[in-house]
């Protein structure tokens, strides 16, 4: 679950939560509207497209039954999901995209590495260096596994004269850091109320596979937010994504999640993106 913040103010105690299935959706719309005469669409699109709408079908089943948090009353967030959890979603979402095509497992498989490995150079928060060592044995083995499917998918789609040129390391690589922008971007708007999103830089986006750029967003009012450059087919695109307002709730009387993220009624969140 993703759990957004809230103004200092605001004394309701509700918070804007969302499942990861509704995160995947506003990435799924900025992979949809992505490309222009400036920014190279990604290749091939149709798998590219399907990997990005489902990069995290692994929290699923958590999603709609998620554990509650008993220091905050919410389900857990994001990062705050115990570890072991974690491991097991990262796990799933590769394998249920290379289901789809070896392909979507490759890029998923980056994806999932990369979170925890700096994203491959690209950041500097190395989540493996901060796993506790009661957990450190499972989670090298969850990123052997993840290296291993790589290796594997890479050698399938290189020996097919269709799909070879797609592993070509320019180009895979691009792929990954479109995909990187989409989420972190999506994560701008679902982790920080409105009031409280300000500038953000967002590093190491292709405007093809040999050069990259820093995309800069900035909130100028009315659920507005100029993009400079414009990764975007038009200027004046509208986005939004679903989640629910929880109070926290009393962890000791083992509230039924399942019934609550059923029965908690959806509301959207909106934003436009504007060209600077």
């Amino acid at each position: 679950m993703i759990v957004q913040s809230a103004p200092e103010d605001d004394t309701s105690g509700k918070r804007f939560v969302m499942k990861l299935a509704e995160h995947l959706e506003l990435v799924g719309q900025f992979a949809e509207n992505y490309g222009n005469d400036t920014f190279a669409a990604p290749e091939p699109r149709e798998e590219f497209l399907y990997v990005c709408r489902w990069h995290d079908k692994g929290w699923q089943d958590l999603d709609e039954n998620p554990p509650l948090n008993t220091e905050t009353g919410l389900p857990y967030n994001l990062v705050e999901t115990p570890l072991p959890v974690i491991f097991l979603t990262s796990a799933r979402s590769p394998e249920h995209n290379e289901a789809y095509h070896p392909y979507c497992g490759l890029i998923d498989s980056m994806h999932i590495w990369g979170l925890y490995n700096g994203r491959y150079g690209m950041s500097d928060k190395v989540l493996i260096d901060m796993i506790p060592d009661e957990h450190r044995m499972l989670a090298d083995g969850m990123l052997n596994n993840e290296f291993q499917r790589q290796t594997r998918l890479k050698a399938t789609l290189g020996a097919d004269p269709s799909t070879a040129a797609w592993v070509k390391e320019e180009a895979l690589f691009a792929n990954y850091k479109i995909l990187q922008f989409f989420d972190t971007f999506a994560l701008y708007f679902n982790c920080t109320h409105a009031a409280a999103r300000g500038e953000a830089s967002f590093e190491n986006v292709p405007l093809d596979s040999a050069t990259d750029t820093t995309v800069t967003v900035r909130a100028v009012g009315d659920d507005t937010y100029s993009l400079d450059p414009y990764p975007f087919r038009e200027s004046g695109i509208e986005v939004s994504y679903a989640g629910r307002y929880l109070a926290p709730m009393d962890a000791s009387a083992d509230p039924d999640m399942a019934a609550v993220m059923r029965d908690t009624p959806i509301e959207r969140q909106s934003a436009t993106l504007i060209a600077a």
